[in-house]
Formats: C-alpha cells, structure tokens, sequence
C-alpha cells in the first residue's frame, strides 16, 4: 500500500511540473495556438442568411415538446409555433432562466439563482436547491433521462451562470455533471472537476457533455469521462440529438490565439478583470463589441465603421452537424461581420433545425436536410 501511494504521488508530481513547465514555455494546454477552420467547418454564411423566425431579447434553451419548442428569454419561459412563429408566454420567474428541459410530464428550469424549478400538470414541485448536499450555484443545462430522473450540468461550484467570463478569466475547473430523482432529491455525481459543462444529450445510453473551456466533448459511461471530440475551435454550448442518429451542436464563441495568450498571463488577466468591466476585457463574448472601449479599438480593428479582415473576433455565430460517432459532417456559420453570433441551443423539429442566437436577439429556422450534406 505504502508503494502504491509512493507512485500515486511521484505521478502527481510529475504532473505538477509537466503543467507548470508548459506554462512557462507556451506548450501543451497552455500553447496559445487555435485549430483552423476547415473541412466540415469551413466558414459560410448560411447562419447569416438563415430565415429569422423570431426577433427577441437574448432568446435561449430551446426545448421540443409535443405542444411546439419551449425556449427561455430573460426570466420567462416561451412556447413558440415553429410553423407560425406565434409566441404564448408559459411562465415567469424572479430570476432569469438558464435552462430548460421537459419530459412532456415535468417542466425543469434552472434560474440564475442556482435553484431548479419543477412543474407538473401546473403544479410545483419542490425545487432542486443542492446536489450531493452543497448548494447548487450554476445550472447551465438539463436533461431528461426518463420522466424521473435529470441530468443537471453545473457549469462551476463558485460563479453563477452570469459570471461565465469569470470562470474562464479564473481559470476554473469546479464544474459537475449529476444525475437527479425529481421524486425524492438524490443526487449522484456522474463526473466531476469539469471547466464549465454547458451541454448534455442522452446517446446509446450514455450522456455525452459539453466541457466549453476544454473545448471538447466527453461521453461519460461507467464512472468514467472519454473524450470523443477535441480540440474545437470555439467554445462549446448545448448538444441535441438529430433525427436520424446523430447530432447539433451549438457552438457560443469562438476561440482566437489573442484569447489564448492572455489566459496565459496570469498578472494581466488578474489586473484585466479588476480594472475594466467585463464587457471590455479580453475574452469571449455572445455579440460584437460597439463600444469604442472594445479592448482592441486602438489597433484598428475597424476604420470608418468597416471591420478589417484581419481583426481577431471575440463573437461568431456557428452551429455544427456530428454523425452518430460525434464527428463534425456540415456547419453553418454567421461570421465576424455577421448579426447571428452567440449560438447556444438548437432543436430539430419536424423538417427543419431552430437556432437560437443568444447574441443576435434571434430564432433562426433552417432546413434539417441542409445538415446531410459536408
């Protein structure tokens, strides 16, 4: 035993100074370097051109039910005819909302607050207010497993749902993934030490996850956390099965080498979010920056009102296909001069896919067969 522990700890060690030495030289995790957009994520404009179905404020967490697609905005909780675009007003809440889910039987809705609202037949039922006896602080998605039992992501143990820009600028990594009985509270933790899960969808049984700031994709199974797609270049939001076995995935930022080095740079980032408001520091964001207070204003960024083309984003709007094996096959893109940036969830509904662009103040409506073709 005394051995064993002996080479736990020499692991351990060897782990810590792998980390710090990559700091030091730019390498590995810390390399400031992005994966290129290219082959089935080449850029276009097809989220750009998308048909605008619905104009409202910061519209997120699209849900389909059998009585039409449910979605958040603000701290109300929306039912919208795809056919129509009509919108029915379903609840409001104190807090603003930042998930969804629903089973046809129970409403879940995660509020700013860190609590979990749940309805049934017009009822409420106790809220979900802890998992695994802390308090819940951030729920940024849920799922149904069965009409019982929820998948709660909480994206971190110690920033709200808000402070997204927060917890990346911290470098946090106190994210968790639980599995929940909405009849009786327990709680089981199904992966832990996540940085910031914002996704999870139900596939061959298994829950596959969102990790944003590790940009990628983990399926866990078996108390274990594989990951099936790494490496992409923006930041990840919610996953949803497609029709036919695979899936749509929402991507909310985009990442940039400008981003990545001042992750790097511990001082500057710590000085970063105590003098500027976050709005201006340098980090992801769900829509583009008017403001001449924008961090890089002073290099140009744009001239006489025209964004230069090679001015490195902090917004996109991007909306990616996986096959059933999680790879990317098509995308749809709104790029740097585009409006439809911020995309964080996504639902495929009869003949087409609705898109909700957080950052563009807009449902987009696309044709699903549009996602079969690379």
């Amino acid at each position: 035993m005394d051995l064993v522990r002996l080479v736990l700890g020499g692991l351990g060690m060897i782990g810590w100074l792998r980390r710090h030495a990559d700091a030091f030289r730019g390498r590995g995790d810390s390399a400031p370097t992005v994966p290129p957009m290219d082959g089935a994520l080449r850029p276009n404009t097809l989220l750009e051109t998308a048909r605008v179905l619905l104009r409202i404020d910061a519209p997120d967490s699209l849900v389909a039910t059998r009585d039409g697609v449910l979605f958040s905005s603000s701290a109300g909780v929306f039912r919208l005819d795809p056919q129509s675009g009509t919108v029915a007003s379903v609840r409001r809440f104190e807090h603003a909302v930042t998930c969804v889910a629903s089973s046809d039987e129970v409403l879940a809705v995660g509020l700013e607050d860190g609590s979990i609202r749940l309805c049934r037949a017009g009822h409420d039922l106790p809220a979900l207010v802890t998992l695994g006896g802390q308090r819940l602080v951030c729920p940024t998605a849920l799922a149904f497993r069965d009409p019982t039992t929820l998948i709660v992501c909480q994206g971190s143990a110690r920033n709200s749902p808000n402070h997204w820009k927060h917890d990346l600028m911290q470098r946090e990594s106190s994210g968790s993934v639980w599995q929940v009985s909405i009849t009786d509270g327990t709680s089981r933790r199904l992966a832990g030490g996540l940085a910031f899960p914002y996704g999870a969808a139900l596939g061959n049984g298994d829950v596959v996850i969102c990790e944003s700031w590790r940009h990628r994709l983990l399926r866990l199974s078996d108390g274990s956390a594989t990951p099936v797609l790494s490496d992409l270049p923006g930041y990840p939001a919610r996953l949803v099965a497609a029709g036919d076995g695979g899936f749509w995935l929402s991507v909310f930022a985009p990442r940039s080498q400008l981003i990545e080095f001042v992750l790097g740079e511990t001082a500057y980032r710590e000085r970063m979010m105590r003098e500027l408001a976050p709005e201006h520091w340098v980090a992801p964001s769900l829509s583009p920056a008017l403001s001449f207070l924008e961090p890089m204003q002073g290099g140009a960024l744009r001239s006489h009102g025209i964004l230069k083309a090679w001015s490195p984003t902090r917004s996109y709007g991007l909306l990616v296909r996986l096959d059933a094996r999680l790879q990317p096959i098509a995308s749809f893109h709104s790029r740097a001069d585009g409006r439809h940036h911020g995309v964080t969830s996504c639902v495929e509904i009869g003949s087409q896919i609705l898109v909700s662009s957080k950052g563009g103040n807009a449902i987009l409506a696309l044709p699903a067969a549009a996602g079969d073709t690379p």
